[in-house]
């Protein structure tokens, strides 16, 4: 819990998502959608059918969610990175943050979460994929220790303009011989989760 200036409380709650969010996930994400390019997304899902994702994703990969006061204020979530056995290793990931909860570190607690869960399942590659000109995520993924590598250019096109997209890379794990396959997240022994998350959280207070 932490008090603003008007001493009225604020409690603030980081959490593994459920499908059960699917509409709150997609008040912050339909916006993006609909009024931007950050996402190449050019249809907002019915909310039976983002509940289905967000089920599907937490099979495999971790999806988080941070409240304050009950409002989801943020979320970040990994995906598949390509199809092929011997990708494996690497995942993409993704933050979206509510437009009232910019600038308060909610992103890089999501993130860091997010990452300290993807390296003990055993990943080496986190994939950021940002549509450009974002400069905000830049500097964001950048802090983060991300390091950029490509740029797609004019690879999508959304809204009335081809897009150029930038690809940034960070290292979860050394790679080594002959490496285990990564744990999938409904398989994963999550005791050690509730003291992460809560570790994480306290950052906000």
């Amino acid at each position: 819990m932490k008090f603003g200036l008007n001493l009225v409380p604020v409690m603030t709650t980081l959490r593994l998502a459920t499908p059960a969010d699917a509409a709150g996930i997609l008040a912050i994400y339909a916006p993006y959608i609909e009024h931007t390019s950050f996402t190449f997304e050019t249809e907002v899902p019915a909310v039976e059918a983002f509940a289905d994702r967000i089920r599907q994703y937490l099979l495999h990969y971790p999806w988080l969610v941070l409240e304050v006061d009950g409002l989801i204020a943020g979320y970040a979530y990994a995906s598949r990175y390509r199809e092929r056995v011997a990708y494996q290793w690497s995942v993409e990931c993704s933050v979206y943050i509510h437009d009232d909860f910019h600038r308060r570190g909610i992103a890089s607690v999501l993130y860091t979460s997010l990452f300290n869960i993807l390296s003990r399942q055993g990943f080496r590659n986190v994939y950021a994929v940002i549509n450009l000109p974002n400069d905000n995520s830049v500097a964001l993924h950048e802090r983060l220790g991300f390091t950029y590598f490509a740029t797609y250019e004019q690879v999508g096109y959304k809204l009335g303009r081809w897009k150029n997209v930038g690809w940034w890379r960070l290292i979860l794990n050394e790679f080594g011989e002959e490496p285990k396959a990564p744990v999938a997240f409904a398989e994963m022994d999550l005791s050690f989760l509730p003291a992460l998350l809560e570790e994480k959280a306290a950052a906000l207070k």
